[in-house]
Order: C-alpha cells, then sequence, then structure tokens
C-alpha cells in the first residue's frame, strides 16, 4: 500500500515539474519573440524619428552608430556572456570574404536609413516584405539554385502587391522608393552572398560571430563615408545635443536596440523551428506596419493596404511553397 502511494506520489512529482519546466520554456521563448518584437520595430520607429521628425538628416553616421554598438556588445556578449560560442577566423581568405559581406551589409543598412528620411515606416516596410522575391532572383543566377515552378509563381502577388502600394501611397517620393528597394535587394544579395561565400564546413559563422567580424569593418568603412558625404556631422550633432537634451540618450538607445534586434533575432532561431521563424517574421511587420500608422498618422488608402496584403500574403504563398516541394 505505502509502496502505491509512494509511486503515485513520484508519477505526481514527475509531471508537476515536466509541466513547470514546459511552462518556464513558454515564459522564455515568449519573452524572446517579445524581445525581438520590441527591438526590431523600435529601431526602426526611432531611426524615422531620429532621420526626418528630429532633425538628425544623417543615416550614414547613424548606421556608423549601430555599427560601432554592434561591434562592442557582440564582443562582450559572445567573450564575457557566452551567448555563442566564439568562433576565430581561420585564414586571411575567410577575413576579405567577411569584409565582402561587411560592405553589402553596410549598403543594405544604409540604404534602408536613408530611405526613412523620405517614405513612412508603413510603406518601408511593404516594399522590405518583397525580400524574398529578391532572395530568389539572387539565388536563381549565383548559385543555379532551382525551386518548383509554383514557388516562383507564389512571388507573382509578391512584387504586385508593392506595385499597387506605391500607385496608393500618398506619401510616395522616388528618390526614398529606389534607396528602399536597393537596401531590400542589398539584404537579399547578402544572404545569398554569405552562403555562397561561408560554404564550406571550416568557415561557416554564427550570426552572432559574423556580426562580430562585420561591425569593426563596416565602422572602419562608414568612418570616411561618413566625413565625406556628410560634412560637418560632428559639429551638427554636438550642437543637436546641446539644444535636445535627450538626444545622447536617444542615439544611445537606438544603437542599442540595433544591436538587441540581432541579438534576439539570434537567440529565436535558436529556440523556435524555422517554420515558426518565418511566421512571427511576416507578423512582424504587418505589426510595424500599423504601429508606424497610429505614431506617425501618416495617411494610408484603402489600395495602399491592400497593396501591402497582397504582398504579405504572397510572401506566406511563398514560405509554403518552399517548405512543400523542397
Amino acid at each position: 500500500m505505502s509502496s502505491s502511494a509512494s509511486s503515485s506520489s513520484s508519477s505526481s512529482s514527475s509531471s508537476s515539474s515536466s509541466s513547470s519546466s514546459s511552462r518556464g520554456k513558454t515564459s522564455f521563448i515568449t519573452s524572446l519573440i517579445i524581445l525581438w518584437y520590441s527591438s526590431n520595430i523600435g529601431v526602426i520607429l526611432l531611426n524615422k524619428f531620429l532621420l526626418s521628425d528630429y532633425g538628425f538628416s544623417f543615416p550614414i553616421f547613424l548606421t556608423m552608430c549601430h555599427m560601432s554598438a554592434c561591434a562592442i556588445l557582440s564582443y562582450v556578449s559572445i567573450v564575457f556572456l557566452k551567448v555563442a560560442p566564439l568562433q576565430p577566423l581561420k585564414s586571411r581568405h575567410q577575413f576579405l570574404k567577411i569584409a565582402t559581406l561587411s560592405i553589402v551589409f553596410c549598403a543594405s543598412v544604409v540604404g534602408g536609413n536613408i530611405s526613412l528620411r523620405y517614405l513612412p515606416v508603413s510603406f518601408n516596410q511593404a516594399v522590405g516584405a518583397t525580400t524574398p522575391f529578391f532572395t530568389a532572383v539572387f539565388a536563381y543566377f549565383m548559385t543555379l539554385k532551382r525551386e518548383a515552378w509554383v514557388t516562383y509563381f507564389a512571388l507573382v502577388p509578391v512584387v504586385a502587391g508593392v506595385v499597387i502600394a506605391s500607385g496608393g501611397e500618398p506619401s510616395f517620393h522616388l528618390f526614398g522608393f529606389i534607396m528602399c528597394i536597393s537596401a531590400t535587394a542589398a539584404r537579399a544579395f547578402k544572404s545569398v552572398l554569405q552562403g555562397v561565400l561561408l560554404s564550406s564546413e571550416g568557415e561557416k559563422l554564427d550570426s552572432m560571430n559574423l556580426l562580430l567580424y562585420m561591425s569593426p569593418i563596416a565602422v572602419l568603412f562608414l568612418l570616411p563615408v561618413a566625413l565625406i558625404m556628410e560634412p560637418n556631422v560632428l559639429d551638427l550633432t554636438i550642437s543637436l545635443g546641446k539644444e535636445h537634451k535627450f538626444m545622447w540618450m536617444l542615439l544611445l538607445m537606438n544603437s542599442a536596440m540595433a544591436y538587441s534586434a540581432n541579438l534576439s533575432n539570434f537567440l529565436v532561431t535558436k529556440h523556435t523551428s524555422p517554420l515558426t521563424l518565418q511566421v512571427l517574421g511576416n507578423a512582424k511587420g504587418a505589426v510595424a506596419f500599423v504601429i508606424s500608422i497610429l505614431i506617425f498618422q501618416n495617411p494610408v488608402t484603402v489600395v495602399g493596404i491592400s497593396g501591402y496584403t497582397i504582398t504579405v500574403l504572397g510572401v506566406v504563398a511563398y514560405g509554403e511553397t518552399k517548405r512543400r516541394f523542397k
């Protein structure tokens, strides 16, 4: 009798422990997703606020601040906090490949920041949703990788949606649109190029180590570019800092958020499935779209919203067909 009671008690304890562990894991993953969303959306909204509403019209210098924060915080996270194991570089050839990726990465971030000076965040997100289209195109020509025809067919609404959204965008700006579409293409090009350049087992790096090595290179590349293309940036930044006492805090917060977005993306990728990540990524763009409209009160039209909806549905269909027809 006592043996049966003991067995029952042990089983109940084990079940309770398992349930507690499951709840703890769910809470942890939920916290990561909230951090990922708030960091990603927060950095975009703060970029827009600083670049167009606040008067800090230096997108290249702002990107350099982001890369500086990523360089410092990546080092602290990997070397001291052990968020990911340090992966040392093994050759000069590998370093040159990473330097190439870093320059393409810079181009995508700078282009995106420049576009925010001229376009509302909502339209910026709509254009950014076409990344899978450019990724498929670059993969087709650079790796000769072929997908099923139905997968490419799913990309038609992705492009059509942006064309419709552009026609219905009250705040459409041609230069801003060109910079935004260029940044989106550069982002896709970087992801495909990364797969090509760092394809061997000995050269593969996780996203945190790649950021650790790319960020300092990006800072060294962006510093002379900022000084040449944004003359008097330091004087004007100091002057703006004296005029607005919260400017330095906003700049620091914005730079820290840029790193947090990368860190949380790495952790969410690590602790969830590719399908979950894809769904969350699609939803994140839609959440940013809605929040930006609520905060900045930029005018939107039914045509614009319809175009963005078509694009998002196209992205979802593309991801689903790619998964099914591997």
